[in-house]
């Protein structure tokens, strides 16, 4: 089993599993070509990919799925909310499946636990997948945690964890007020100290990879939220790995 992100920011995500010969997009929040680039540098064509999954209705999150769906014939999982939402902005996929965020389900080799999170969205969910022996963990895009948010996440193989923002940086930034209440509030985004205190929380005894997402250009820095995560993981700093929004990160194998 391993995995990549394709990119991960305000800007654009896509996060890229494979277990076996199944291959799923995880989100895909950049335009068709970019998309294609950024598969083609992990060494992924468009059409070796099996379908993609949607999180959510977000532009930064879907924006690219429809037109890649299209294009290359890819099913689309996703909830009933996040359809709705996105009403007719699918409108020419072929297939569409709605999921239970409450429901595992299996697309091939990949087992799909999703589960529900705390954000301004209609059905929010993420997700962990598994090959039946590893899990990988993703949590971004939630205000704040959960209990059920933990006990999914625990005894993950590796984990890719939101750190949006330092909440200093950005309650001090030029974020109108109403724009740092929504990203600093219990629907919008984690920040690093949340982060790493959820980490802290989780059983890590099988944790290989820990990779921080979704930092903000304007609120965080890299090394703040390695910082945090080191920290809560008592590890050295070059132990984490951050998914930027430009390079997102290279293939991590879960063995």
């Amino acid at each position: 089993m391993r995995f990549a992100s394709l990119g991960s920011g305000s800007e654009g995500n896509a996060l890229l599993v494979e277990v076996a010969g199944t291959r799923l997009l995880m989100d895909c929040g950049f335009g068709l070509n970019d998309s294609i680039a950024r598969l083609a540098r992990l060494g992924i064509s468009p059409e070796q990919l099996d379908g993609i999954l949607i999180t959510h209705e977000h532009g930064d999150h879907s924006s690219g799925v429809a037109r890649l769906a299209r294009k290359f014939a890819l099913p689309v999982w996703l909830t009933h909310g996040t359809l709705r939402s996105l009403s007719g902005k699918l409108s020419g996929v072929g297939r569409i499946c709605e999921i239970d965020p409450h429901q595992s389900f299996a697309i091939g080799d990949i087992e799909i636990t999703p589960y529900p999170v705390p954000h301004d969205a209609a059905e929010p969910v993420q997700f962990v997948f598994g090959d039946g022996a590893q899990q990988l963990g993703v949590l971004t895009d939630a205000g704040s945690s959960t209990p059920h948010i933990e006990a999914v996440l625990g005894g993950c193989d590796a984990l890719v964890l939101e750190c949006n923002h330092d909440s200093d940086m950005l309650m001090n930034g030029d974020y109108p007020w109403s724009l740092k209440q929504r990203v600093g509030g219990r629907f919008g985004h984690l920040n690093n100290r949340d982060a790493a205190a959820i980490l802290s929380r989780l059983d890590r005894s099988r944790l290989q990879h820990l990779v921080a997402a979704h930092l903000s250009r304007s609120n965080n820095t890299e090394a703040l939220a390695i910082s945090a995560l080191s920290g809560a993981m008592g590890c050295e700093a070059g132990w984490i790995t951050v998914a930027t929004q430009q390079e997102g990160c290279g293939w991590r194998e879960i063995r």
